[in-house]
């Protein structure tokens, strides 16, 4: 074998080996990394619908890596992003399930993800107390309004 086309195969084999390895999502933005849905970013779709049109099999895996890591999702536009955000409502009276769940409804734009009966209710001394405790249950399923 000549040493040009020992060449060429080497570094046809090198690049493969690269796209087959990457997803562009994962690469540009590892920062998203864990978000569940939202609109899709079409820079990055684009770019693995190109590894898509010149190599099938390391297109597939680019997508794949990208709607597993959820890198693929634009930041910000999914439920999980909007169910983040901590919302301060005052609001005077008994809390009753009615008045619940028209103030979920007006501060968040959909209906409660809850039941009146599941929550656990507990005074907080202020916002930063209330978000350091959001913090200490990470993970779990927890929700504020």
């Amino acid at each position: 074998m000549t040493p040009s086309r020992r060449q060429l195969l080497a570094g046809t084999g090198l690049t493969l080996a690269a796209v087959s390895l990457s997803a562009c999502g994962t690469i540009m933005y590892p920062e998203r990394k864990g978000q569940i849905d939202g609109k899709i970013d079409t820079t990055v779709a684009i770019l693995d619908g190109i590894g898509l049109l010149l190599f099938l099999v390391p297109g597939v895996i680019a997508f794949a890596v990208d709607f597993s890591n959820g890198t693929i999702y634009l930041p910000g536009t999914g439920r999980r992003a909007e169910a983040t955000r901590v919302k301060e409502v005052a609001y005077t009276g008994a809390l009753t399930k009615a008045r619940l769940d028209s103030v979920w409804t007006e501060t968040y734009g959909y209906d409660a993800p809850f039941a009146l009966s599941g929550l656990q209710r507990r005074p907080v001394e202020s916002p930063a107390v209330l978000h350091a405790e959001l913090a200490r249950h990470a993970g779990q399923q927890v929700f504020a309004g």
